[in-house]
């Protein structure tokens, strides 16, 4: 059956009543709606996010970085509840004038630099401290497959997510085109782990890093209800492969728990300052 047809007005306007679940926080314009300092670590990189799929890729990233012996990428994680609202302080804005999680802020050098987008994080960390990024012909095949993940997300999140899980009401017509985009591009990564061990090629890297919190929910489960059973997840044998791989990695079971606020006590960091921070935590 065919959805109710939608007129569009001449002129779109605001209305707060159409907002839904995230009613309170969405807005059609920009900038900080209260003032109100971020707070502040001891490390030289300070980093404000939540473990959703794009925050978890910059604490794995610092924990790869621990993990692989760069002591430099010692770091502060901050909890930003955005269903709160968090993101629209002026501290935060100043990081961000996008106010989208996750946000960095590196003070490691002679002049404090700001860092937002998630592939942008992930790209200055790789740079700064030449790990998880090739500097060979190899490079433009791995920079390809993080911007592939990066222009990804919109569709799987804000499509599929939202219209499958969040939206108030169900509609057949925009949960079919992004069920369909969805399934594309598990199928477009599936081809390619067929072909390679990771997605750059043999090496784990950013472009890893990158689409493993966003392709990992699926295929372990818990992430917008039934949809692993909704898009047949179980047929991307070659993701399966890839998630399994990687989800056994040390610095990324720690990562996935940083600024985690849901879930059991013993499986959330709403802080991580130091490796200490995760002593009796379960990830």
């Amino acid at each position: 059956m065919a959805d109710a047809t939608y007129s569009p007005p001449e002129v779109w306007t605001y209305d707060a009543e159409n907002g839904g679940r995230f009613a309170s926080i969405n807005r059609p314009t920009a900038g900080a709606r209260e003032q109100k300092d971020l707070p502040v670590g001891e490390h030289d990189f300070q980093l404000y996010s939540l473990a959703t799929p794009n925050g978890v890729k910059a604490t794995v990233m610092f924990e790869e970085l621990l993990e692989a012996g760069h002591s430099g990428a010692e770091y502060d994680a901050w909890t930003i509840n955005i269903g709160d609202g968090n993101q629209f302080s002026s501290g935060f804005v100043d990081l961000n004038p996008n106010s989208k999680i996750p946000t960095l802020l590196d003070r490691s050098g002679k002049t404090p630099v700001r860092v937002f987008e998630s592939g942008a994080i992930l790209m200055h960390l790789a740079e700064k401290f030449g790990a998880f990024l090739p500097t060979d012909h190899t490079r433009a095949e791995v920079l390809s497959w993080l911007f592939w993940q990066v222009g990804s997300a919109p569709f799987i999140g804000g499509g599929f997510g939202h219209f499958y899980a969040y939206a108030p009401e169900k509609y057949e017509y925009p949960i079919n085109r992004y069920a369909m985009e969805t399934k594309r591009l598990f199928d477009v990564a599936d081809q390619r782990l067929a072909q390679s061990e990771y997605l750059g090629g043999k090496d784990y890297t950013v472009a890893d890093i990158a689409t493993f919190p966003w392709l990992a929910p699926f295929v372990i489960g818990g992430i917008y209800g039934e949809a692993r059973t909704f898009l047949s997840i179980h047929e991307y044998e070659n993701v399966e492969r890839w998630v399994k791989q990687i989800a056994e990695r040390p610095a990324v079971r720690r990562g996935r728990i940083v600024n985690k606020a849901w879930g059991e006590e013993d499986e959330q960091l709403l802080e991580r300052h130091s490796a200490a921070d995760f002593e009796g935590k379960k990830y």
